[in-house]
């Protein structure tokens, strides 16, 4: 005699793999920004530094009381951006986890933490503060903007595949 079987749809299996392998994806590259910002912390700090101190901007006395020339919160500003990438890329690894142990409302809840911090460092930190406030985009050395965009738009799309419905229905009134 055979027994029925329930047909898991397609999305249910595939989605939570996608989702899974995309988010160990961003929570590499997360990874890897601090681990080379901490083993070649030199590079990024003038990088941060010229950005904050705008001293490679057109210089326009409207705008150049925004700088930031004290090398003390210069480089509290780059090491609390190092300490921000690798909080996001170690509960971008533990959503990963979780999506691949196929615990999916874990999975899901901390992919979207750590998704929204990279959203948020790239976009409001780097694209706004850095391109708008201190005029990042003005310079032709120092100028992050290209790099901070895909940044944004990379987690931004894994964040939107990390919501997308996977088509499992849950019964709730079995516990």
């Amino acid at each position: 005699m055979t027994t029925p079987t329930t047909r898991i749809p397609h999305a249910s299996r595939v989605l939570p793999l996608t989702a899974a392998l995309l988010t160990g994806t961003v929570a590499l590259y997360m990874l890897l920004v601090a681990f080379g910002n901490i083993t070649d912390f030199g590079t990024n700090q003038q990088f941060v530094r010229h950005v904050l101190a705008m001293d490679t901007t057109f210089k326009d006395d409207d705008v150049m009381w925004r700088a930031v020339t004290s090398k003390g919160l210069q480089d509290a500003a780059y090491v609390a951006i190092i300490a921000w990438e690798t909080v996001a890329g170690v509960v971008l690894a533990a959503g990963t986890w979780f999506w691949a142990r196929r615990d999916d409302i874990r999975g899901r809840s901390l992919s979207t933490y750590g998704l929204v911090m990279v959203t948020l460092l790239f976009g409001a930190g780097f694209i706004a503060i850095g391109g708008e406030w201190f005029s990042m985009w003005q310079s032709d050395t120092w100028n992050g903007l290209d790099a901070a965009t895909r940044a944004f738009l990379f987690a931004g799309v894994v964040l939107i595949v990390n919501q997308l419905p996977t088509g499992q229905a849950r019964d709730d009134s079995r516990a």
